[in-house]
């Protein structure tokens, strides 16, 4: 993939009507949007591809699997309720994108992917661009252990089950938000640690990723 690190006045331009276009859609936090009118998406895109950064859509970025559509980050984004210096488990990195947006809230990320050529790729743009997340290779279904808990973790694929494994790594207080369904479509899910063994479980919009793969997922 060619890309292209330059960012004008015509990039700039399109990110604003993403920004409106969100709004309209019903995106209501303001950090969120600063930040989606923050990162350049086209970054994450082959050059001849260029006009499709900026539209709200999903698109191919290989090994099956896609950048999420822009709605699709600021939804789950927004959801979280970021605060400056919380510590985040991404699971699935992907292009890199919800990442970015992740840390322009100010967040700590600790992000991880399995797609070997994914994760070679995307440890090579985020830097360029300015993002040092804390990056790891491996299966994302069970979480990264080692450095829990954390006061956030976003799945941005759909699993067949919330994994015991995430629970368990998520602070008292902590919010966890992961796509649940089958292989076709999902809910969004919002699960709240309330005590030791206390959650609070909120079922939201029906939304299509790609599918969680793992030892505890698909």
């Amino acid at each position: 993939m060619a890309y292209k690190f330059i960012d004008n006045y015509r990039e700039k331009g399109a990110r604003k009507l993403l920004v409106k276009l969100l709004e309209k859609r019903g995106i209501e936090d303001k950090s969120v949007l600063r930040a989606i009118g923050k990162v350049p998406r086209h970054f994450f895109f082959d050059e001849t591809f260029w006009i499709k950064a900026y539209q709200d859509i999903a698109f191919p970025i290989g090994d099956g699997q896609t950048i999420s559509q822009p709605y699709t980050v600021a939804y789950q984004t927004e959801l979280l309720h970021i605060k400056k210096g919380d510590k985040v488990l991404e699971i699935g990195t992907g292009s890199g994108y919800q990442t970015c947006i992740l840390m322009e809230l100010g967040a700590e990320v600790y992000t991880i992917e399995r797609q070997r050529n994914l994760y070679e790729r995307v440890i090579q743009v985020l830097p360029h661009m300015g993002y040092w997340p804390s990056f790891f290779y491996g299966d994302g279904s069970k979480g990264i252990e080692e450095h829990a808990p954390y006061d956030k973790i976003i799945v941005t694929a759909g699993a067949p089950m919330v994994p015991e494994v995430m629970l368990k790594q998520l602070k008292i207080g902590g919010i966890l938000v992961i796509p649940v369904g089958d292989e076709k479509q999902q809910k969004m899910v919002t699960i709240l640690r309330v005590g030791e063994d206390d959650f609070d479980r909120i079922e939201l919009d029906t939304f299509r990723f790609v599918p969680l793969v793992g030892d505890e997922a698909w």
